[in-house]
């Protein structure tokens, strides 16, 4: 699992000129999921993301975890992710996992992090075309891969 986490100020996602997601404090987690992802990505992954240190704490200082921060996430399916651009100028997205396999990660990863959280975790919807807005904070963007955890 891969997956691109922004601070935000605010965030939305809206398909089809509906709003289904809105945020103000907190992040936009995209997250791209390939074949080989397992459950054991989904909770490395998820309490990576819980503990990550990123939000200002009294001194302004990034060393407030999205948890101590009570703020609130949104999580966008980005099968983009995991694009390959070696050959030529259209990109390949063979490694991106097929719906019937990302799709129960996709949902796993929402509950795993919701478990973490305590909260309920707002999403886009999987293969829908979203637009996604964002006020980036900082800006903080941060990528990280669960199969390179060293």
């Amino acid at each position: 699992m891969k997956v691109v986490i922004q601070r935000v100020l605010k965030a939305s996602v809206t398909i089809k000129d509906e709003k289904v997601a809105s945020i103000a404090n907190g992040i936009l987690i995209l997250l791209g999921i390939v074949d080989d992802d397992t459950n054991d990505d989904i909770k490395w992954l998820s309490n990576k993301i819980s503990s990550l240190r990123i939000f200002g704490d009294e001194n302004g200082v990034m060393n407030t975890s999205l948890i101590d921060a009570k703020g609130d996430a949104i999580v966008v399916s980005q099968f983009t992710l995991h694009a390959s651009t070696k050959k030529g100028n259209r990109p390949s997205y063979i490694k991106a996992a097929k719906p019937d396999v990302a799709i129960p990660l996709y949902k796993a990863f929402v509950n795993q992090l919701e478990s973490n959280l305590g909260k309920t975790i707002q999403t886009g919807q999987f293969g829908a075309d979203m637009k996604v807005e964002l006020l980036n904070d900082g800006p903080v963007t941060i990528i990280i891969d669960s199969k390179n955890r060293t």
